[in-house]
């Protein structure tokens, strides 16, 4: 074989295309079944995927069914005046159901102190204090410190009060009057609202009495200092009016003034509005509409996969299970024994449909027998745990669905050591085939190229004609 780099290089046939083919003939049938093979484990694989996400969704679907305290969730309802809203609710599941009516008379506001006149600046940068000192800002139960050094101006005191750590809500700015006799007037708010909660500031020094609004040494809340709270300007309480009763806050809500509902007043409007508190029904509505599409959307789903024929009767066996169960009879749901009481029926193809007309529709149970559907979904032995329950055995780590595709992937490894198997005979297949092509090569080589010397000794004889 030396010498011979390619089969049928010495004899000239084309022993390389021979050898090809051989190898194709012998690789092909092999090949196309373990890729069949490999293609229907996929399948599975994706079939067992798109159930678990069905019934994963639809398990989705029943955890607000399942939960008997979202059927004794409450919505607040209102009907703002028409110019714009005035008060914002929210209620808890405790609420009672009701209707008011609402008037918002004033809002919650802070106080405002602002500098007198005659006790002004004639600019930010004149000095409030040449010694120093400490000022104390008080409202309602809220206080904090501010301590100034010598030579402080009034900017390094707005500065002080505003970026003060313990600030609870205190904001201080100057403002600029212009004009031929300019002032520059300090200006203090509050955001500590209700009746009696005016800012208070008091100081250690009398140099401070400018930026006070009591004197040092002045009887507590004597309001002599140079920072004044006019009227308007006073911290005051909301005053809401419920069905003709007058309610304050100190804030602008007003929290189990109706017991376990919060109001927000949001303007003052002498146009009233209507609050109406309800058990929430769209919430049950929109969430047995979720179910029926879930539902729907995994009975077809494993309808396809029961036609496919690769899930070795999983599908079948939880199709069947879900179509049986989902019309189960409850106990104790009153006129609702089974959902098909509910408004809902099983149509031709086992999906279900919401009825909308006729004599037993879903807004009737809603509106005769809205206790009744939470027992019958929630309620102990109730649809929601009769196909969680179910599905669970399905979903579940270690569940059918994870086994079946555990011995998938166990059976794909098994392929994968075949597939390796098999190209290691084909590789030892197409040697075997080089090495006999190889010792026919040599063979019709050395006899041509015998031929070749008899032909040409032939031709050297005397009186020897080659034929042509």
């Amino acid at each position: 074989m030396t010498g011979i780099t390619s089969a049928g290089v010495g004899s000239g046939l084309d022993l390389e295309a021979i050898i090809q083919v051989s190898v194709e003939a012998e690789n092909g049938p092999k090949v196309a079944s373990l890729d069949k093979q490999e293609s229907s484990l996929d399948l599975k694989l994706t079939v067992l995927g798109q159930i678990k996400s069905d019934i994963s969704a639809l398990e989705d679907s029943l955890t607000v069914l399942s939960d008997i305290d979202n059927f004794n969730q409450r919505k607040a309802t209102v009907s703002q005046p028409s110019g714009g809203d005035v008060i914002s609710v929210s209620t808890t599941s405790d609420a009672t159901a009701g209707s008011f009516e609402i008037e918002v008379k004033q809002l919650a506001q802070g106080s405002r102190a602002v500098q007198a006149d005659i006790d002004s600046y004639a600019s930010p940068t004149d000095v409030v204090s040449a010694s120093g000192g400490t000022l104390t800002l008080t409202a309602g139960t809220e206080k904090f410190d501010v301590t100034l050094a010598a030579g402080a101006t009034l900017e390094d005191l707005r500065a002080a009060i505003n970026e003060a750590t313990d600030n609870f809500g205190v904001s201080a700015n100057i403002i600029n009057t212009g004009g031929a006799s300019p002032l520059s007037k300090l200006v203090i708010t509050s955001s500590e609202s209700g009746d009696g909660n005016d800012l208070t500031i008091t100081s250690n020094t009398a140099e401070l009495d400018k930026v006070s609004t009591t004197k040092f040494g002045s009887a507590p809340g004597s309001n002599d200092g140079g920072l004044v709270i006019a009227a308007a300007d006073k911290a005051q309480d909301a005053i809401m009016i419920i069905d003709g009763i007058t309610t304050n806050s100190s804030t602008n809500t007003f929290a189990n003034t109706i017991q376990d509902t919060t109001i927000t007043a949001l303007k003052v409007d002498t146009e009233k509005a209507n609050l109406s508190i309800d058990t929430d029904k769209e919430l049950v509505r929109e969430s047995l509409e979720k179910f029926v599409e879930s539902f729907n959307s995994a009975i077809l789903g494993l309808a396809t996969a029961v036609t496919s024929k690769v899930t070795d009767g999983t599908a079948r066996g939880l199709r069947n299970a879900l179509i049986s169960q989902v019309g189960s009879m409850v106990s104790g749901a009153g006129n609702l024994q089974t959902v098909y009481d509910l408004g809902l029926s099983l149509e031709k193809d086992n999906t279900l449909k919401i009825n909308s007309t006729g004599v037993n529709t879903l807004s009737d149970a809603l509106d005769n027998s809205y206790d009744d559907i939470g027992t019958l979904f929630a309620g102990t032995g109730g649809i929601g745990q009769i196909l969680s329950d179910t599905m669970d055995l399905y979903t579940r780590a270690g569940g059918v669905i994870e086994s079946q595709k555990d011995n998938v992937r166990v059976q794909k490894k098994s392929l994968d050591s075949s597939r390796e198997k098999h190209e290691y005979r084909m590789e030892q297949f197409e040697n075997r085939l080089r090495e006999k092509y190889a010792s026919l090569d040599v063979l019709i080589a050395s006899l041509r190229a015998q031929g070749t010397a008899v032909t040409s000794a032939l031709a050297n004889l005397p009186g020897f004609t080659r034929e042509t």
